[in-house]
Order: structure tokens, then sequence, then C-alpha cells
């Protein structure tokens, strides 16, 4: 039997989470074609999005607070990096060193 059987109501509530994870994803779609992409709603809208994945399907909301706080500050470090390391990518591009 599949885990999703076992208990009753628990593919209805990831169903309704895809619900709306799509509902979210057409409403951006409609917003940016009829007002243009604004930056901060579009990030808003992503990140509740995500948030939602993050939680229900990889099933983070079950987890214990410690892991999650844990994992805060890793996932700040490798954006961080990744920003640190991104002005560098374009050099690499033409292979030149940056002007002075």
């Amino acid at each position: 039997m599949n885990t999703i059987e076992k208990k009753p109501g628990l593919l209805a509530k990831y169903l309704i989470v895809y619900a709306v994870i799509l509902i979210l994803a057409t409403a951006q779609i409609i917003f940016a074609y009829q007002t243009g992409p604004q930056l901060t709603f579009m990030l808003m809208v992503a990140f509740i999005q995500a948030s939602l994945a993050v939680l229900f399907f990889m099933n983070l909301a079950k987890e214990r607070t410690t892991l999650v706080l844990a994992l805060i500050p890793a996932t700040l470090f490798v954006l961080f990096m990744l920003n640190t390391i991104w002005s560098d990518s374009f050099r690499l591009l033409t292979m030149r060193p940056f002007a002075k």
C-alpha cells in the first residue's frame, strides 16, 4: 500500500497545495503580461510558491525546528557565495581581466 493511501485526506491536502501553487503561477503570468513585471511582487509570489513546495512536497513542515534552522544559514551561505563569484563569471566569458 502506498503511504498516501494510508492516511485519509492526505492526498486531498497535496492536491490543494498543488492547486494553490498552480493558481499563483498563473496569477504571476497574467500579472506580468498585463502590467509588466514588478520585481517585488514577483519575488514575493515566488517565495510563497517555493515555501509551499518545500514545506509540503519536501516534508519540511514535519521536521524538527533545529533542522530547519540549520538549513537557513547554509542556504544564505550558498547565496552569498554565488553572489560573490557571480561578477567573475562575466570576466571568464571573454577571458580578459577587468578594465582598469
